[in-house]
């Protein structure tokens, strides 16, 4: 079922699909040969739907698009020990396959590893494919790892191991202001060798307004502010206090530590929306304001099923929105839905 879901996402954004399904099935591991028919053996920390993938769209203001794939390396029998062991051994088969940077990875690997992992998942992997389908690499680490209180220290660490040591007083200043509800989530590295290759960081708001995501975006001068008001009022119109699945922010840092190059906020549209009815007209909306063309919209979903999108909400999870000095780009998540997806709540 997935692999014809990329297929289908493949032809719709015009990439050649032959490298991508061929290493869905190599990258999920043996979780592919598991009937749907059957429950999952592992609630996924990636999908709603307990699915250990996810797919995403993004957008670019220079017209470009491409499509990526986040997903979760289980175990044959997994539990948290498991799938770390497991993660990792795909990312050095990774290694063998690719010319991949090893260097960023090597000096935070031991912050991100636990003998006893306290998060719902350590690592996660997300693949973006180029027009001929070759994919470039991205590694996230779960924050939690060694449970919720010591995320702060962990992040601060892996900072300094990566040589970006000021970039954890930005953090701490600007995304972390609200004690207990501002939360480090997700550490991510490029494992390109691109000069352009980013070191991440995700944070969960809890209970936020938008005032709280606006204060988030400081950090980053230049910016469109007005853009992030816009982009909440468009998805999730009347939401003064977003205590759904919360806000997510991120930062990404390219070289300089003292300021990131840019700021994305993550809308999880599935929890503000009736159904995915409603989801399609605001991110219809969203786009057309951006300027781009919402018919790629409709062919994703398409791409991805054919139930009545009124039926339920979550088949697009997330809707994100990218803001740095001179561009501006936006991307849309979508679950596979290969276990049913997220319900109407009450039902």
């Amino acid at each position: 079922m997935t692999k014809k879901q990329l297929q289908n996402l493949c032809d719709v954004i015009g990439i050649d699909g032959t490298t991508p399904t061929r290493l869905l099935g190599d990258l999920l591991g043996p979780v592919t040969a598991r009937p749907l028919s059957q429950p999952p053996l592992w609630p996924s920390g990636v999908a709603d739907d307990a699915t250990p993938l996810e797919f995403s769209v993004q957008f670019e203001n220079n017209g470009s698009r491409h499509l990526r794939i986040h997903l979760e390396r289980l175990a044959e029998d997994p539990s948290p020990v498991a799938n770390l062991r497991a993660a990792k051994r795909l990312v050095e088969e990774l290694f063998g396959r690719y010319d991949l940077a090893a260097k960023r990875l090597r000096a935070v690997e031991d912050v991100f590893t636990s003998e006893d992992p306290q998060s719902w998942f350590s690592w996660a992997f997300s693949l973006i494919f180029n027009v001929d389908g070759s994919p470039s690499f991205k590694l996230y680490f779960n924050t939690d790892l060694h449970g919720e209180d010591a995320a702060e220290r962990v992040v601060t660490e892996a900072f300094e191991r990566l040589g970006l040591t000021t970039a954890s007083d930005v953090v701490r200043n600007n995304a972390l202001r609200r004690p207990g509800l501002d939360l480090p989530t997700f550490f991510a590295i490029d494992l390109d060798r691109s000069e352009h290759a980013r070191v991440k960081l995700y944070v969960r708001q809890l209970d936020a307004r938008v005032t709280d995501a606006e204060s988030v975006a400081c950090a980053v001068p230049g910016i469109d502010q007005d853009a992030i008001r816009e982009f909440c009022s468009v998805l999730a119109p009347g939401t003064e206090v977003f205590s759904g699945r919360p806000l997510m922010s991120s930062y990404s840092f390219v070289g300089d530590a003292d300021k990131p190059s840019n700021y994305s906020l993550y809308l999880p549209i599935r929890d503000y929306v009736p159904h995915d009815g409603v989801a399609r007209e605001r991110v219809a909306r969203h786009l057309q304001h951006l300027g781009f063309d919402p018919a790629a919209l409709d062919g994703c979903l398409r791409a991805l099923t054919d139930r009545p999108l009124e039926s339920q909400p979550g088949l697009i999870a997330h809707v994100s929105l990218r803001l740095s000095p001179n561009q501006t780009g936006t991307s849309l998540y979508l679950s596979s839905e290969a276990y049913g997806g997220t319900r109407v709540p009450g039902e």
